[in-house]
């Protein structure tokens, strides 16, 4: 029975892919492919059906299915089109084969279904788990570039870095700071790191504890931290929070920080004013010339 159940649905292909089609365009207007030309809709329909009973011909050994979904993971399909896709084909072939039988009983009825979830199922695995390898790989490789962006060392002058901080700061995240932060020190020889946490929403004991121990272990390396950014909203927090940054100075802005750090240096930031009656002898001199 099996096969000739294969042999009916093979044999009717052009039928079940009209009905397919019919099933499918309807759904456009109302979800995701609705901003999708017809074109382009029409024509991926179509490949993903033959796809299909390529693989119910192949018993889902065939490559076109991998190659197909990869596609659509590269254009940003969803996976839902897929299984929605799948459903509905799965719904097409079990009425027409139930269409082809005069007397339908129950057995019959178990077998039908039986067997079309004996095709649709496997697909609907392959393409979920091409669909989550894919985007786990993508999630992986997305992680890797936040943690390289999430603690930067960035330096600015001779012996100064600056390390902006953006967003949350997590026991993960404090880590990595920990770590580039030292080994940051090390590699640009700096002698004081500017630790910017403007962009830091919240400051709570947690995240004032790691960023004491990050100051403490740069200490430890012969450098020395300066905390830039603390807003009026923050400073209250670490008041309340009871939570002492004595041991390093803090500054409201980066450039007050960075005006600590050159007197740190040996180095300060000295004010010119050019005199407009020197400015007039200098373009006379050039006239002259």
């Amino acid at each position: 029975m099996d096969e000739r159940l294969k042999n009916v649905v093979i044999e009717h292909s052009d039928d079940i892919v009209k009905m397919w089609l019919e099933e499918v365009n309807t759904h456009k207007k109302n979800d995701y492919t609705s901003t999708i030309s017809d074109e382009m809709f029409e024509s991926t329909n179509r490949e993903f059906v033959n796809v299909i009973f390529s693989s119910i011909e192949k018993q889902g050994l065939s490559s076109d299915l991998d190659d197909f979904s990869e596609r659509l993971i590269n254009l940003g399909w969803p996976l839902s089109y897929l299984t929605d896709g799948m459903q509905v084909f799965r719904r097409v072939v079990t009425d027409f084969i139930l269409k082809q039988s005069d007397k339908i009983d129950s057995d019959y009825f178990s077998e039908v279904l039986r067997k079309v979830d004996g095709w649709v199922d496997p697909i609907i695995n392959r393409l979920v788990n091409e669909y989550s390898g894919s985007w786990e790989h993508i999630v992986s490789l997305q992680r890797v570039a936040l943690q390289e962006l999430s603690a930067p060392l960035i330096p600015v002058m001779e012996n100064i870095t600056i390390m902006p901080l953006i967003g949350t700061i997590d026991t993960e995240r404090a880590k990595l700071i920990m770590e580039n932060l030292l080994d940051g020190v090390i590699k640009h020889n700096a002698e004081v790191v500017l630790i910017d946490i403007t962009g830091v929403p919240v400051v709570d004991t947690m995240v004032a504890h790691h960023i004491i121990q990050a100051a403490e272990a740069v200490r430890l390396i012969g450098s020395r931290c300066i905390l830039v950014g603390i807003r009026p909203e923050i400073a209250q927090t670490i008041v309340n929070l009871g939570i002492d940054l004595g041991k390093f100075p803090t500054k409201s802005s980066l450039r007050k920080g960075f005006q600590t750090a050159l007197e740190l240096t040996n180095r300060r930031i000295e004010e010119t004013q050019n005199n407009d009656e020197d400015i007039e002898k200098l373009i006379d001199s050039l006239d002259r010339e």
